[in-house]
């Protein structure tokens, strides 16, 4: 659910705010503040006020005060923001405000609500360290989070830089990604802690931290973060203290509460200019495996291009599953801890490594892809529309996506970040 409130005025027609009717006040002071909020006034058949009188239509003389109800919904924060200033125009009348459990709010043809602020979808409170913060305790720290990045800020509490798992593996060495460290075991993970302990945030920490103002339309802060490259970003106050943190999950969850229902004007088959399917935005420069290589193969081409995630396809180029160094992980877990894991770990290049572990090495030749993939695996169609995608992503938290044709053959994959850069205009 959307965290929105409702300000509710009941007042009369008599009501003015510096001469002007409280109705029109209220409308334009909420128009004026460029938020996402809308505002609706009602006014009444029928009612009564605190002294007894009466305001009816079926009385001539007696409507000529009738009874007015003006609505202002808008995200919680906004809300808070906007009551005092509403409290005070409000001379004569019951003003109250309440939670609303709101499920969407949608704009046509567009993928976020320009007058949406960052504060209104940031994850506020977040976690931070300090610049002396040992590494080991940024870990543990990331170890026990759903997120894989850390703020660091000064004695005053402002941003000074940001220490991502990129940060961790390139420049401190930890040797695995958080989500395969998690996974290896208790023993393992106590020596890469061990072996960082040593180090402080401001050692190896990404700075200056590349921020935004709480205040900031959260389209500024999207396009921000895809020319910057970067998927988090520190949020804060005009005093430039840390506020909150901006992900793209974050972002993907207000456009998949806030998205147009493009398959409904799809139906109606009227043209939009952003409505895209999947297959115009996939990656189709990704890797793929047969079912019959070895894992050896497997992690060689994991190693050396960098990524997370294989493709395995039958000759017919059909999905079969995916890959990744978890799943391998967890498939020699059980017969071969320490060998798997000294593998992986090993910061020797590939072939180097071959040698060093011979015996190990065995292991993996005998073993296959179709050994160590993933079944289980989400998919979608090159012909759905974006927002399906959106919505399988968010809902699932999934980073990417494997796309297939109707037959059931590997296409590519989606990413949050070319949905975003589709979405926003960044191609």
């Amino acid at each position: 659910m959307l965290p929105y409130k409702a300000i509710e005025i009941f007042t009369s027609e008599q009501t003015r705010w510096k001469g002007t009717p409280i109705n029109q006040a209220i409308v334009q002071y909420v128009r004026d503040l460029k938020i996402a909020a809308r505002c609706q006034v009602v006014r009444a058949t029928e009612g009564c006020y605190e002294g007894g009188e009466i305001a009816t239509q079926r009385l001539e003389i007696l409507s000529f005060n009738m009874p007015v109800y003006i609505i202002v919904v808008a995200p919680a924060l906004e809300c808070d923001r906007m009551l005092p200033r509403i409290e005070e125009m409000v001379t004569d009348g019951i003003v109250s405000i309440r939670n609303l459990e709101v499920v969407s709010h949608k704009t046509r043809k567009v993928l976020m609500h320009p007058h949406i602020r960052v504060r209104d979808i940031m994850t506020p409170s977040p976690e931070k360290v300090l610049e002396a913060a040992p590494l080991s305790d940024i870990v543990r720290l990331l170890l026990s989070s759903v997120f894989t990045g850390v703020p660091v800020v000064d004695d005053t509490d402002r941003p000074v830089g940001i220490i991502t798992q990129g940060d961790l593996i390139n420049k401190a060495g930890m040797p695995v990604r958080i989500g395969l460290l998690a996974a290896s075991g208790s023993n393992n993970t106590d020596t890469v802690l061990s072996a960082l302990s040593g180090k402080k945030a401001g050692e190896i920490m990404t700075s200056p931290a590349i921020s935004i103002e709480e205040d900031r339309p959260a389209t500024d802060a999207v396009i921000l973060m895809l020319r910057r490259n970067i998927k988090r970003m520190p949020v804060v106050n005009a005093q430039g203290k840390l506020v909150g943190m901006l992900s793209r999950l974050d972002i993907f969850r207000t456009i998949m509460k806030d998205v147009p229902d493009w398959k409904t004007f799809g139906k109606q088959d009227i043209q939009i200019g952003n409505l895209r399917f999947v297959s115009d935005i996939m990656r189709r420069d990704v890797h793929t495996v047969a079912p019959d290589a070895s894992v050896e193969d497997v992690m060689q081409l994991i190693d050396e291009n960098d990524i997370q995630r294989i493709a395995v396809v039958d000759k017919n180029a059909r999905f079969l599953g995916l890959i990744s160094d978890s799943d391998i992980l967890a498939a020699f877990s059980s017969d071969h801890p320490d060998g798997i894991w000294n593998y992986l770990v090993s910061q020797i290049p590939f072939t180097e490594r071959g040698k060093k572990y011979r015996e190990f090495r065995s292991h993996l030749q005998a073993r296959t892809a179709a050994d160590v993939m993933n079944t289980r695996v989400v998919t979608i169609q090159e012909d759905a529309l974006i927002d399906e995608a959106v919505q399988i992503m968010t809902k699932q938290g999934f980073k990417r996506l494997p796309v297939l044709d109707a037959d059931g053959k590997f296409k590519g994959m989606i990413s949050r970040d070319s949905l975003l850069r589709t979405g926003f205009g960044q191609n």
